[in-house]
């Protein structure tokens, strides 16, 4: 990453301005998504940042305010969109940025678990373990997701808390009622093993 600014369009320079500007918000994020996938799994081309904050029950409507004034809006009506798909779309140097709107339970967890990752220049941000990237990847399910647990599981799996994402696939399984939550891990982790 460059160390002085660059016009061209660039998703590490977008995380690193979402950092400075959601730390001096004291708003707490993580960054999950491709920028999280090139350190803990397969590296791979990202054109977007994917951010989840902590947005308390209650207080999701000054949370997104402050998101939309912050940074510019990617849709007409950001409020109202982020107010009922818990998703704020915005736009930060040219790149798209979805920041997804957290509860607390297991967001907290996440945000407590997080990692410093080096951008290079003395600029870090925080992304969330690979457990936590597993199990958004699991939950989320689509063949771009299954490909980057492969990934995360092929370049991590000595390192990983099993325990930890099994237990929480067990509750999204239970409370979205789709055993294929779980399945999604436990297939690509059993053909690891056979390997």
């Amino acid at each position: 990453m460059p160390c002085t600014g660059s016009d061209k369009a660039d998703p590490l320079e977008a995380a690193w301005e979402v950092h400075r500007v959601l730390t001096g918000m004291g708003i707490p994020y993580v960054i999950i998504g491709g920028i999280a996938v090139q350190r803990w799994g397969e590296p791979r081309f990202t054109e977007d940042v994917d951010v989840t904050v902590l947005a308390p029950s209650g207080e999701e409507e000054m949370v997104v305010r402050k998101l939309i004034s912050a940074f510019r809006p990617r849709i007409e009506d950001a409020l109202d969109f982020a107010l009922r798909n818990r998703v704020c779309l915005v736009q930060v140097r040219g790149i798209p940025v979805d920041i997804s709107l957290g509860l607390p339970g297991y967001e907290e967890e996440v945000m407590r678990r997080a990692v410093e990752s080096d951008l290079g220049c003395g600029r870090t941000v925080r992304i969330c373990s690979p457990e936590d990237l597993i199990v958004h990847k699991a939950v989320a399910g689509r063949p771009q997701d299954l490909r980057d647990i492969e990934g995360i599981v092929l370049r991590q799996a000595g390192k990983l808390d099993v325990g930890y994402i099994r237990m929480w696939l067990r509750e999204f399984s239970a409370a979205l009622d789709d055993p294929e939550v779980e399945e999604r891990f436990e297939g690509i982790w059993r053909r690891r093993e056979a390997m």
